[in-house]
């Protein structure tokens, strides 16, 4: 009987592993989404899907995966943008990646530059950031089709949708503030002011609060989400002195809800703020060179972070305060997404 037992269990692990969450990381350099496994720790797949691959989500129903794919060249700190090569526009996209293939399946129309975007709650439309012409695009999955269009501040990157659908959020890096839209009448309905430069933002579980995590302001801006006007900040520093000190880039929120996980960019730090007291309780340095994207574990334990610069993606495990795996992607990692 010791070997149909050994079989079992052999069929019980495959299986395991099968229905195991994965990470996905969008690429920038290399145009793929890179799928690891976060228990082996180590890369199972490399998915062609287009130009500078940046924004990354799984879809609600957790069947695809969503990336943002630009034509636009890529700038960056200190790069003359007048002597870039033109865009192609045709490489402008949200790539659909089908889970189970592991296969790009189509690409959907976007808007010109999409750089992050966010979901609706029920799966059917995406709200996307595009960059270089100051809009949102409301794209409805099913047809694959622009929608409408809404006028938000200049250099729009992070997108985020409130839990009931209302509202979608997006920050202006050019304008330092949060443009606030109705999704009902695509347009916008209040802006808000951040610190300089805002990267992402993320909605208190009860959605009456929201934070702004603001790149060159080293901190995060507090906004109430019911009068729509800043509550103050929360400055964001490192332990180990960096040159250009912590950059707040991506943030998560803890399963409970009470604490906000930042990742911070040329800092090379994951943030931990108390979101009752608004203040920075921990940092835990030296995840990655550029940690930007930033995902949490299902059981709330593990914070995964995307290092475009040490070209890896980290997973930091928040009681001890340690890097427990590091796992070499090479290329640009930008974002990350974990399946259901």
């Amino acid at each position: 009987m010791a070997k149909p037992c050994l079989l079992l269990l052999v069929l019980f692990a495959a299986c395991h592993r099968a229905h195991s969450p994965l990470l996905y990381v969008s690429d920038e350099d290399k145009g793929a989404v890179v799928v690891v496994d976060p228990v082996r720790a180590k890369v199972v797949q490399r998915i062609p899907v287009g130009k500078r691959p940046r924004g990354i989500q799984v879809s609600r129903d957790g069947k695809s995966v969503y990336v943002a794919l630009s034509g636009s060249p890529r700038g960056g700190p200190n790069v003359d943008e007048s002597k870039l090569p033109p865009g192609d526009r045709s490489a402008d996209g949200i790539g659909v990646v089908d889970v189970a293939s592991g296969r790009l399946v189509r690409t959907i129309e976007s808007g010109q530059d999409p750089e992050a975007f966010d979901q609706s709650p029920d799966g059917k439309t995406l709200y996307v950031s595009n960059e270089e012409t100051a809009e949102l695009s409301f794209v409805d999955v099913a047809s694959g089709k622009i929608r409408g269009r809404a006028a938000v501040g200049h250099e729009p990157e992070g997108v985020t949708v409130s839990t009931d659908g209302s509202i979608v959020l997006v920050t202006s890096e050019a304008d330092s503030d949060v443009t606030v839209v109705d999704t009902r009448t695509l347009a916008a309905i209040a802006h808000v002011p951040t610190g300089p430069r805002p990267r992402s933002v993320v909605f208190s579980r009860d959605g009456k609060t929201c934070y702004a995590m603001d790149e060159a302001g080293h901190m995060v801006t507090v906004i109430d989400a019911v009068a729509w006007k800043a509550l103050g900040n929360v400055v964001v520093s490192t332990n180990s002195p960096m040159f250009m000190g912590a950059r707040p880039m991506g943030g998560v929120l803890s399963l409970d809800g009470t604490q906000l996980y930042v990742s911070t960019g040329r800092g090379g730090s994951l943030s931990i703020i108390d979101l009752a007291t608004r203040k920075q309780v921990r940092s835990i340095d030296g995840v990655g060179d550029r940690p930007w994207g930033i995902a949490l574990s299902a059981d709330g334990k593990t914070v995964y972070t995307a290092n475009g610069t040490s070209h890896d993606l980290t997973m930091t495990d928040l009681q001890s305060g340690n890097v427990v795996h590091r796992v070499a992607l090479g290329g640009l990692p930008w974002g990350v997404a974990l399946s259901k």
